[in-house]
C-alpha cells in the first residue's frame, strides 16, 4: 500500500478523488454495456455471413462442379482490381465498412465459352464479394472485442483498486486524526487539571503565609 500522509489535506484530496472516480464509473458502465451489445450485433453479423459464403459455396460446387479443376481457364477469370473500405466510429470505436468494390473481368467470347460462363462470372463476384464481407466483419469483430477487454480493465480498476484505495486511505486519514484529537483533548485536560492544581497549590502557599 503506497504512502499516504495522514493530514486533513491529504484526507481532502483522497475524497476529491474519490468522488471522481465514482462520477467517472457509470459512463465506462454505459460504454461497456453499449459495446457489448455492439459485439453482439457484430458477432451474429458475421456468423451470418459466413453461413451466406458457405451456402454459395455449396451451391457453386453443385452447378458449376467445373470450378473444383486448378487447371480450368476459367478459375480465374474474375478479380477484384480494388476495393473501398471506409470507417464508422461505432461507441468510440473505429470500424471498417465495405463499400464499392470493383471487378476486373477477363475477356471472354460468348461463342468460344461454354454458355454457362455468364453465370460463373455472377457466383464468382458474389462469392469474392462475401468473402470480403466476411474479411471486413471479422475486423469489426477484432476491434470491439478489444476495445471491450479495454473497458472491462479500466471499469475493474476503478472497482477493485481504484475506489477501493481511496476509501481505505479516507478511513486510515481519519482514524489517524481521531486519534490525534481524541489525544489533544486529553493532553488539554491534563495540562488543565496540572494548571488548576498549580494555582490551588498557589493559594494554599498563599494563606499559609498570610
Amino acid at each position: 500500500m503506497p504512502r499516504i500522509t495522514l493530514n486533513k489535506s491529504e484526507l481532502q484530496k483522497e475524497q476529491d478523488k474519490l468522488r471522481l472516480y465514482r462520477r467517472l464509473l457509470p459512463s465506462l458502465d454505459l460504454k461497456r454495456r453499449q459495446l457489448t451489445l455492439e459485439l453482439g450485433r457484430a458477432r451474429a453479423k458475421l456468423e451470418g455471413s459466413r453461413k451466406a459464403l458457405q451456402e454459395l459455396r455449396d451451391h457453386a460446387a453443385e452447378q458449376l462442379p467445373m470450378l473444383a479443376n486448378r487447371e480450368d481457364p476459367l478459375s480465374g477469370i474474375v478479380k477484384v482490381r480494388s476495393v473501398q473500405v471506409t470507417e464508422q466510429n461505432v461507441v468510440g470505436v473505429d470500424l471498417p465498412v465495405l463499400g464499392e468494390v470493383e471487378w476486373a473481368v477477363q475477356e471472354y467470347s460468348l461463342l468460344a465459352e461454354p454458355p454457362w460462363v455468364d453465370l460463373l462470372v455472377a457466383g464468382l463476384k458474389e462469392a469474392a464479394a462475401q468473402t470480403l464481407a466476411v474479411q471486413v466483419e471479422t475486423e469489426r469483430v477484432r476491434r470491439l472485442e478489444r476495445a471491450d477487454r479495454r473497458i472491462t480493465q479500466r471499469i475493474n480498476l476503478f472497482e477493485k483498486i481504484l475506489i477501493p484505495g481511496a476509501q481505505e486511505n479516507i478511513r486510515r486519514i481519519r482514524i489517524f486524526l481521531g486519534d490525534a484529537e481524541m489525544a489533544a483533548v486529553v493532553r488539554s485536560k491534563i495540562a488543565k487539571g496540572i494548571h488548576e492544581r498549580k494555582r490551588r497549590n498557589a493559594e494554599a502557599s498563599a494563606g499559609e503565609a498570610g
